[in-house]
């Protein structure tokens, strides 16, 4: 199972929440940068997220979890 990096910014200006999807950490700094989540790469890669875990910082919300996907058939055929 793939997994899955959930960002909810919440510190946006006049009070917009954003939410961004990445397939790795380090993805989230190509799109976001750390004064944007309020924690650097290095942070993140050791604060557990692994295990669905999450990390909250004053600036945003960053969640691991898996990605649920529909089986694929041996075949190739779709149904």
């Amino acid at each position: 199972m793939a997994k899955v990096i959930h960002v909810h910014i919440f510190s946006r200006p006049r009070g917009a929440v954003k939410d961004y999807y990445f397939s790795s950490i380090a993805a989230v700094y190509t799109v976001l940068s750390p004064e944007d989540v309020g924690a650097t790469l290095s942070y993140l890669q050791h604060a557990g997220l692994s295990g669905n875990g999450s990390v909250a910082t004053k600036k945003a919300i960053i969640k691991q979890a898996t990605l649920i996907s529909k089986p694929t058939n041996k075949n190739g055929a779709t149904s």
